[in-house]
């Protein structure tokens, strides 16, 4: 699905803080399943690391969640969760996605967050939700649009 295409359902939101970003997080990880494809949108700073952070944390990672900008992919296996967390900031070109072999992290059971989804136009399938993060006064504005029925029987579920 392309960015031009319309949105099923769109739900925006403030989030006051780094507390309020994750909380909103672990109210949508409670309504996830898989497949399931997330892109993240957003300015650097925007969020959405946290907001990825605070996905994988709820869906019961033990530990620290790292930024994957320098690896490009992070993988969390959890119990019923095979989580691919994609930060294509640092991409040089959208073919590097194939020599890592993309396809493979997207099957029936996997939830793929993507930060920087414009930088592999043309390689990622479509989202199934798309987030935006953006600066607003002293916190963050969250617009979360839905691409596919699931999506939208997401956000109307939170």
């Amino acid at each position: 699905m392309t960015e031009n295409q319309t949105a099923l359902s769109v739900r925006s939101e403030f989030l006051e803080n780094e507390s309020a970003t994750l909380a909103m997080a672990t109210r949508l990880a409670a309504k996830l399943s898989t497949p399931l494809v997330i892109y993240l949108h957003g300015e650097l700073g925007a969020g959405k690391t946290a907001f990825c952070r605070g996905i994988i944390t709820a869906l019961g990672h033990q530990g620290a969640v790292k930024s994957p900008t320098y690896t490009l992919v992070e993988p969390y296996q959890l119990k019923g969760w095979r989580i691919h967390h994609f930060d294509l900031y640092r991409l040089a070109d959208p073919e590097e996605l194939e020599y890592m072999g993309i396809r493979d992290y997207f099957a029936a059971d996997t939830l793929n967050l993507i930060e920087w989804p414009e930088r592999g136009e043309g390689w990622l399938p479509a989202a199934d939700l798309d987030i935006t993060l953006s600066y607003q006064d002293e916190g963050r504005m969250i617009e979360l649009k839905a691409k596919t029925t699931t999506a939208q029987a997401l956000i109307k579920s939170l």
